[in-house]
């Protein structure tokens, strides 16, 4: 019987090793997913990582494009002024020489008939001129009073009945650039 009874001791230990060794098994195998899970979220977070990376680097670079395009802008719209003016003195420039001509004129001429027309002759070329850039007068007289047109400097009692409410007398002609109010026109209103 003892020797029966060995055998089952050397079973038992072998049972227990083998028991032993699907534990291990077991346990190895738990281990391992649980490491690759972890792998898997070290990578999920290293690509939110490497996403928000790459967001904050679109972004700094479309910050920086639009610095960049914005004082492109600026600089731009001071150089089309500057143009702008430089268009409108080559355009004034030949009206000045002829005042200058006038001016001399006005120095050797006795008759005064001649200086009228001349300076009549400049005058309509000025606004010629400033009319080819867009500039035209407002025609006030005897029409009703516009607050967004006229800036009323009196009120004045109206010669007939008719004229109430209306512009009676202009004192400063009002100016239009491209069909936007310029200057105001400076009227006197009928009550």
């Amino acid at each position: 019987m003892a020797e029966n009874i060995e055998p089952k001791e050397e079973m038992t230990e072998g049972a227990s090793e083998l028991t032993d060794n699907l534990e291990a098994e077991e346990t190895t195998t738990n281990e391992t997913p649980a490491e690759e899970v972890q792998e898997v979220e070290m990578s999920a977070e290293e690509k939110l990582k490497l996403e928000l990376a790459e967001l904050k680097d679109k972004y700094i670079r479309l910050y920086a494009d639009f610095e960049n395009f914005r004082r492109r802008t600026a600089k731009e719209r001071l150089e089309l002024l500057g143009t702008a003016n430089a268009d409108m003195m080559k355009t004034v420039l030949p009206i000045v020489d002829d005042f200058e001509r006038a001016m001399k004129s006005f120095e050797t001429t006795q008759e005064v008939e001649p200086l009228k027309e001349g300076v009549s002759l400049i005058f309509n070329k000025l606004f010629k001129s400033l009319e080819s850039k867009g500039l035209k007068s407002m025609d006030s007289v005897g029409k009703p009073f516009d607050a967004e047109l006229h800036e009323s400097i009196t009120q004045f009692p109206a010669p007939s009945e008719d004229m109430k409410g209306k512009v009676v007398d202009e004192i400063e002609k009002g100016y239009f650039l491209n069909d936007k109010v310029l200057r105001y026109a400076k009227v006197v209103v009928g009550v």
